[in-house]
């Protein structure tokens, strides 16, 4: 119960009778159709990035080459890391005043965001790439309740249903939902539809949105709040389910996540989570397959 208690810690009273009360009554069957945080242990702890130094960001799992990918903004890149947090590669990254976030498509396909000029950008790499120029790229500029530095901060993709989930950080927290993303930066020849629901929104844990994570064998969104250290597990109709602190002492962590803004998972169940300066976090369920 103590734990239970820690976990919810520093949400807003309601929101954390709210979700202690789920994870409390949760029976056997709900959890096993769920992604279970309180199941997740931290076994790679505050890792440096061999190479970074500062401003890592959003966070994606590359299925095809088995690696995540990073984007850094005060010198902007994309970093190539393994399961273990090493550095395999970085990209130069131009044509972007300030990208935040970055998630994988299909094979050799990605989306970034600029969180300032809240435009979506598809960008390619393979093995041979050595530079991006997101000025030549395709893009969208979507600018929905711009505010300067608390614009797109996080990205998710549904590949079955080719939903890309759009994280608003604060001022209001908004989850965008669009569809055809995919197929306009492929052909030109869909249209953009953009959703969201305010109700929901206005009752997400945590204080603000750093990270989106769509689960494909659930149908949930993991949202990462930075300010109130938690990811949390939204189910389909967007209500907390369960959580995972990101404060010392719990899950295993040793010191709390200083500032954690990227957010990923493998095909075997382990959840990544970067942090500003350049720290790299890996927790896994006892039951979930290790990816050295």
């Amino acid at each position: 119960m103590l734990a239970l208690l820690l976990s919810v810690a520093g949400l807003k009273p309601w929101q954390r009778a709210s979700l202690l009360l789920n994870q409390l009554l949760a029976e056997e069957r709900v959890r096993e159709a769920a992604v279970w945080l309180p199941d997740y242990q931290v076994d790679i702890d505050a890792r440096p990035i061999p190479g970074l130094h500062t401003d890592v960001s959003g966070l994606t799992y590359d299925p095809d080459r088995r690696s995540l990918f990073a984007i850094t903004n005060s010198r902007p890149e994309i970093v190539e890391l393994s399961l273990a947090g090493e550095l395999l590669r970085r990209i130069p990254l131009s044509g972007l005043l300030d990208p935040e976030a970055i998630e994988y498509l299909s094979p050799g396909r990605y989306v970034v965001t600029d969180e300032r000029q809240q435009s979506l950008v598809e960008v390619r790499i393979d093995d041979t790439t050595t530079h991006v120029d997101a000025g030549t790229a395709r893009q969208v500029a979507i600018g929905i309740g711009r505010n300067g530095n608390k614009g797109f901060e996080g990205l998710a993709y549904d590949r079955r249903g080719q939903r890309l989930f759009v994280a608003k950080e604060r001022d209001p927290q908004r989850i965008y939902e669009i569809t055809g993303f995919a197929s306009l930066a492929q052909d030109g020849g869909a249209a953009l539809e953009i959703s969201d629901n305010p109700v929901r929104d206005a009752a997400l844990p945590g204080r603000d949105l750093s990270s989106l994570y769509f689960d494909e064998a659930t149908g949930h969104l993991l949202a990462l709040s930075d300010e109130s250290r938690l990811v949390v597990e939204l189910d389909r109709d967007g209500r907390p389910l369960s959580s995972l602190s990101l404060k010392a002492g719990r899950h295993g962590l040793q010191d709390s996540v200083p500032q954690a803004e990227g957010m990923a998972m493998d095909d075997r169940g382990n959840l990544y989570i970067v942090s500003e300066p350049n720290l790299f976090y890996r927790f896994s369920r006892p039951d979930a397959g290790r990816s050295d």
